[in-house]
């Protein structure tokens, strides 16, 4: 498989390229984090979703198996930067991968999403209306194949493979380790498709809970 992951520099999208290694293509957008993505056995690609064009991300997309949209402003950016990346850059990647013919696409998203933000700032105000139109954009395309998985409160501990994954789960918190493992599993699974997860820590083997979800 041939996997593009916007966001490429992430931390879930670089715990995912690890497991594709040859099969992912990282995008980035500052050179200088090329080497990061290649170190776990992935290729990189410098590209700018906040300037690029439909066209030069289809160029890169054509031939692929399926795009992973983990791209994020990022913690310390405004709101402005939530609708530009967190919005924007995802409506940017789902025109050129229809435009690509690449028609599975998983976004991820966060918890909270689809809702009015409870608490919080301007900024996560924005980020959750950001996050919240980027799907609402998705479930208008029909020629995709999308996925939306809502993660919860991401942490770095070491994954357990086990999961709670649901329309609608309890607040909590994941491992990013765990949401690469679910993202891996999706890819696995097309009749996940055009259906909205929430995702926290649980008792279920994450390869057992994707597969009753089809």
């Amino acid at each position: 498989m041939r996997i593009i992951i916007a966001g490429g520099h992430g931390k879930i999208a670089l715990r995912l390229a690890a497991r594709l290694r040859e099969g992912a293509v990282g995008l980035v957008r500052n050179p200088a984090h090329v080497a990061d993505v290649e170190a776990t056995g992935a290729q990189a690609v410098v590209c700018d979703l906040e300037t690029a064009s439909v066209e030069q991300v289809a160029d890169i997309l054509r031939g692929a198996d399926a795009v992973v949209f983990a791209a994020g402003a990022g913690p310390g950016s405004g709101a402005a930067r939530k609708d530009t990346v967190d919005r924007g850059a995802s409506v940017l990647m789902a025109d050129a991968a229809e435009r690509a013919g690449v028609r599975r696409f998983i976004q991820i998203s966060s918890m909270g999403a689809g809702k009015p933000p409870a608490g919080g700032d301007e900024v996560w105000a924005a980020y959750i209306a950001a996050k919240t139109a980027a799907e609402d954009d998705l479930r208008r395309r029909d020629d995709l194949a999308w996925t939306i998985v809502r993660p919860g409160r991401l942490t770095d501990e070491p994954g357990t493979g086990l999961v709670r994954l649901a329309p609608e789960v309890p607040p909590g918190a994941v491992p990013r380790d765990d949401v690469a493992a679910v993202i891996m599993a999706l890819l696995d699974n097309p009749g996940t498709a055009r259906r909205t997860y929430e995702l926290v820590s649980g008792d279920t083997p994450v390869v057992d809970l994707v597969a009753t979800n089809e």
